[in-house]
Order: structure tokens, then sequence, then C-alpha cells
């Protein structure tokens, strides 16, 4: 994949409010805002069209971006994007700054391997979650967590504690303490096929 994606180009915005927000668009530019860090917010605008490209990739919400404004270069993540509820238009876009040797917290998605395993044992796999959110250096930020359905057997629930984390990523849910060990997949048996069970035993008999 190309670092093109990763890469924005934006403007320091200074005309904001509702009124401005809605002439960007007319424009076919986007509104964001950048802030976290020791800076203070910044308010930007981006190419539309560039964007909506780059937000079509997965690794777009999952990867550290640079985003050029005038002669600076903020590394920054996507912490929000607002859509529009039926046109392919983003609205507004929220940007958090990262900074070296400070953790971040933010979601990445689940990658499931090897579902075609379970499956040939009679299991009908369900993801519970699509998506976790973790907690990271950005030096080790992962572009996805990995599970791998390979040995799980039918009537199994993987939870986040069976999930293996990446050397330095934490998982906020677990770092919250008992009873926020969520189910990640499970692997079910079949509709019916407790009763079909029972009916061939009692034919048997």
């Amino acid at each position: 994949m190309s670092d093109a994606i990763f890469t924005l180009t934006a403007e320091v915005r200074t005309d904001l409010g509702k009124g401005a927000s809605r002439r960007l668009r007319h424009e076919d530019k986007v509104p964001a805002i950048i802030y976290g860090g020791h800076k203070d917010a910044l308010s930007v605008t981006l190419e539309h069209p560039k964007l909506l490209k780059a937000q079509s990739f997965e690794a777009f919400y999952s990867h550290i971006l640079t985003i050029t404004v005038g002669k600076e270069k903020i590394q920054a993540i996507v912490k929000d994007m607002q859509r529009h509820p039926y046109k392919p238009k983003i609205m507004h876009v929220d940007f958090q700054r990262v900074e070296a040797g400070h953790e971040l917290t933010t979601i990445v998605p689940v990658h499931f391997l090897n579902e075609d395993k379970p499956i040939k044992k009679g299991g009908v796999v369900v993801h519970a979650l699509n998506e976790i959110e973790i907690s990271v250096l950005p030096k080790d930020l992962p572009e996805f967590i990995e599970v791998d359905l390979a040995d799980v057997e039918v009537g199994t629930t993987l939870h986040l504690t069976d999930i293996k984390a990446p050397k330095g990523v934490s998982f906020v849910q677990l770092n919250k303490g008992e009873g926020h060990d969520l189910p990640v997949v499970s692997v079910n048996k079949p509709a019916g096929k407790a009763v079909d069970t029972e009916e061939e035993t009692e034919t048997a008999e």
C-alpha cells in the first residue's frame, strides 16, 4: 500500500462556524480539527477527493498519518469522522496529535484467520467484536489484531484474555478490571444440532 495514502495536505482555517463549513463543503473541501499533545487545537481544511480515497482503506484508521500544514508536518490519528447520511461525502474529521514516547488510545480492526477450520468441523463462527480499543506507544501501533481460529473447537468462545496482544499493546477494556473481559468470537453449534442429536439417540434406543 502506498505511503501516499497516509499523507495529507491541509490548510489553516480561520473562517469558523457552520456557514463557513458549509461554504467549504461546496468547494469540495473538508473542515477538520487537529488537537491533543502540548499544542493548541488547530482548525484546518483538507481536499475532499484525496481524503475520500484515503479513508476507503482500512489501515487509514489505525495508522499514524502525516498531515502537512504549511511547513509543519504533524503526526496524528483519526479520532472521529462525520459522514453525510446518504451521500459519499465526509463532513468533518477530528485528528489527534501523536507524540513519540506518549501512549495513545485508539481502535484497531480484528482480522480473523482460518475461519474455515472450525466451519469444517460443523461450527458457526460469530464475531462479537470486529475492532478492539487499545493503548500503545506510537512506535508499537499495529494496523490490526490477529485472532487465529485454526484450533478453536465448536462450542468455544474466545474472550479478550484469550487473545495474544502484539508487543507493547494493552486492551483498554481489560485495564478497567473485572467484568470487562469481553467476548471476541464464538464458534457455536448449528441451530437444531442438540435436538437432532437427541432424536438420533432416541431412534438408536
